[in-house]
């Protein structure tokens, strides 16, 4: 039962690891300011939570997993918060 839990765990964790570097590759190739934030708004918040995901695979049930669990809740607050006052910032500031 346990080399499930691992295996699942180093599933999610690979494929957190996979957006994460999409998100980085498309920061890289976006042309302005305004689409590479979409490119690491969305891939960074999916792939910390793929990756949360597998590290609460690999600690049980225990209070670790909860505070695994919050970090995620409060980056799905603050991510797209930061994401739209950059954006804001951007377009106030005259950028196109």
């Amino acid at each position: 039962m346990e080399l499930i839990f691992d295996l699942g765990s180093w599933v999610f964790i690979l494929i957190g690891l996979f957006f994460m570097v999409v998100g980085s590759v498309g920061m890289l190739r976006m042309p302005d300011v305004y689409t590479r934030l979409h490119a690491a708004g969305m891939t960074d918040t999916m792939g910390a939570g793929f990756m949360i995901a597998g590290m609460c695979l690999q600690t049980g049930l225990t209070l670790l997993t909860l505070r695994l669990v919050l970090v995620y809740v409060f980056l799905l607050f603050t991510s797209p918060i930061g994401t739209h006052a950059t954006a804001r910032a951007a377009l106030q500031s005259g950028l196109e």
